[in-house]
């Protein structure tokens, strides 16, 4: 981790009352964090990565042995795969739980998406069951995380997902989800090993805090979930207050059922949901649960919620322009904003340029150089050599 880790001695004694093996947490959060990808299905199926073992809770996620400089890997910027810890990707596997029980052409919110990884990953399931017939609205109401949001959904491209910033309480009260995923803001607790502010600014005050604003958030969001449609409710954090208390609370107050969770080690199963431990799993901590709201699901017409809330989609390639295969060398020096020179073959005019068939981004090809037009925001910042 880099630095010595003093745990506050409330939230030891939270963590035994909530979870139970609090000592294998607690010698697991002392240690390094591991590496994991998610593929994107749509683009690649096989990993890119030797030795990398499968996610058993994922059909595309990948523990890596170490972590490689992603940054200068041509594919990671083709948005072929999601850097996303492995237990982060247990939320996909919820949901992908309950789209049996959904039909084609559902709408789906991400109503705290940023920076991305669960909303790549509800595109990516949605996709593999029903092709084009879903919708996929993610939303970050913090627009300093939004650009972040959007890049990374960008880089992703799948059209059936746009993106938008709003508060909850500005999507109104007509019921137009079939399904929601609220990955709450919370006390981070189960990033405690990734984020050493994040123990320092602990306290009983800031878990009541979190757990009264995921409150306020459901609240608000609550009217536009469709009757008989679900809500995954997720924390990376593990104190009861803020995972079953509230889930909990959701059922009473708000009118639905808790689902019981299948059984799935490692995953530990409490009163309403499960939880993801460090120590039983290589990843961080997440808790999750499954609700579905009181009401019978009708056959009401989607409404266009892309339309209806200006989303923001990903950006489609020119249509007239050619692709053209580059190396790897060629590609870096693309993605860092340098000029390049195409193969002699290539032809003139507007091209996009791609590596091992994936592209990457648009260039102008006039022949003894190519203008490139990738965007200045997204341009490698570090040495490529």
């Amino acid at each position: 981790m880099g630095w010595e880790v003093v745990f506050p001695e409330d939230f030891i004694n939270l963590l035994k009352a909530s979870v139970g093996p609090a000592e294998k947490v607690l010698e697991a959060l002392g240690e390094a964090p591991s590496v994991s990808i998610r593929l994107n299905p749509s683009k690649l199926r096989e990993c890119p990565f030797p030795d990398a073992q499968p996610v058993p809770w994922s059909p595309f996620g990948y523990l890596l042995k170490e972590r490689p400089v992603f940054t200068l890997d041509p594919l990671f910027h083709a948005g072929c795969y999601y850097v996303q810890d492995t237990s982060a990707m247990f939320v996909g596997h919820v949901f992908r739980q309950l789209l049996p029980l959904m039909e084609p052409g559902a709408t789906v919110l991400d109503l705290c998406a940023a920076p991305g990884g669960k909303s790549t990953d509800l595109a990516a399931s949605l996709r593999e069951r029903w092709g084009n017939a879903f919708t996929l609205l993610a939303n970050e109401v913090m627009r300093n995380r939004f650009g972040v949001l959007r890049s990374n959904l960008d880089t992703w491209g799948d059209p059936r997902t746009g993106c938008v910033s709003r508060d909850p309480s500005a999507f109104g009260d007509s019921p137009l989800f079939d399904a929601i995923v609220a990955d709450v803001p919370c006390s981070g607790e189960g990033m405690f090993r990734k984020d050493a502010q994040a123990v320092a600014e602990w306290s009983l005050q800031t878990v009541e805090f979190c757990a009264a604003r995921s409150r306020r958030i459901l609240r608000d969001i609550w009217p536009t979930l469709k009757p008989g449609g679900f809500l995954v409710y997720s924390t990376c954090t593990f104190n009861h207050f803020e995972n079953d208390d509230t889930v909990e609370w959701i059922a009473s107050e708000l009118g639905a059922d808790i689902l019981p969770p299948q059984d799935f080690p490692p995953a530990v199963t409490t009163r309403c949901g499960q939880v993801l431990l460090p120590g039983l799993v290589p990843g961080e901590g997440q808790y999750v649960a499954a609700l579905r709201k009181h009401g019978e699901a009708s056959g009401v017409r989607q409404a266009d919620v892309f339309r209806l809330f200006q989303a923001q989609c990903p950006s489609a390639p020119e249509s007239d322009a050619q692709k053209v295969e580059v190396d790897r060398e060629t590609a870096l020096r693309y993605l860092h904003g340098d000029a390049v020179v195409l193969p002699e073959n290539a032809p003139l005019g507007p091209v996009t340029l791609c590596f091992q068939g994936q592209p990457l981004g648009p260039g102008k090809n006039l022949g003894k150089r190519c203008n490139n037009l990738y965007p200045k925001a997204k341009r490698i910042k570090m040495d490529i050599r």
